[in-house]
């Protein structure tokens, strides 16, 4: 059953997304922050990189100096109760210290970790410096993390996963390296279902959704990993908010051609609920 996104009397909680910025809206700061106000959380942001991009891709990336990513999170969490964090693109080992750092100071929410490191076609997106600084000083921290499956071989040193029973593998892999909850994104699969595996409690499960014919499926990880983060500030255990993020998400893949936001991939509908 979905979650309302009312809060029935209670404070909404707040959330906080550390991640670079998407002007084009689908992915990002961006799509964390609708993400939050769709399933009924107040949205913070902390912004690692600017980026020149739109629904046809990535033309420069700014990246924000780690001296001032470390003001901006320690003057946000002296001031604001932080139920929960998503972290996003992390790319230099220096901006994991210091996010890592302000983790440890501040004491906020649980932490879930996207590392975005490998597109889903299984192009690089940093270099291997920051993937070392994303798996030995963040995913410890992480509760849950939401790797795809090119990520999920980056972080393990391992083939990229085709199938389930190696999705499995690499799940119950990556949870012995800290996180709680490991959810491996096999969306780039063959089928007619979108695939994830999950593993928490020291057993795995495989979550499927009806495949959607569409284009606009630009930030659905960015969208997945701060629908975790926003329905765990709620109270959701993180395995039934991973269950709910993916339901969330698949219905946003389907109402997203409603949209007409660019001539490329187009973002996901993230308030489909709502429009």
């Amino acid at each position: 059953m979905t979650t309302s996104p009312q809060t029935h009397g209670r404070r909404p909680p707040n959330v906080l997304t550390i991640a670079g910025s998407d002007p084009s809206g689908g992915a990002g700061i961006q799509a964390d922050l609708k993400t939050f106000s769709a399933l009924g959380a107040f949205g913070t942001s902390v912004i690692t990189a600017l980026t020149a991009q739109s629904t046809r891709g990535v033309t420069g990336v700014h990246a924000v100096a780690p001296e001032f990513i470390t003001a901006q999170l320690d003057t946000l969490l002296a001031d604001v109760r932080i139920d929960a964090v998503k972290i996003g693109m992390v790319a230099s080992p220096e901006v994991a210290k210091v996010i890592a750092d302000a983790l440890d100071r501040h004491r906020p929410g649980p932490v879930v970790l996207d590392p975005v490191m490998v597109a889903k076609g299984g192009d690089p997106l940093v270099d291997a410096d920051a993937m070392r600084g994303v798996r030995e000083t963040l995913l410890p921290r992480a509760r849950v993390i939401t790797p795809n499956r090119h990520e999920a071989a980056a972080l393990l040193g391992i083939a990229t996963p085709t199938d389930v029973a190696t999705l499995r593998a690499a799940a119950r892999a990556l949870a012995e390296l800290g996180a709680d909850v490991v959810v491996v994104k096999g969306g780039g699969l063959a089928g007619e279902e979108s695939v994830d595996v999950l593993w928490a409690e020291g057993d795995t499960e495989v979550l499927t959704a009806p495949r959607v014919a569409t284009r606009n499926v630009h930030g659905t990880g960015c969208t997945l990993s701060s629908a975790i983060a926003a329905l765990i500030a709620r109270g959701a255990d993180p395995r039934a908010a991973v269950r709910e993020a993916k339901a969330y998400v698949t219905e946003a893949i389907a109402r997203a051609d409603v949209l007409e936001v660019g001539g490329g991939h187009g973002p996901v509908h993230h308030f489909h609920r709502w429009w």
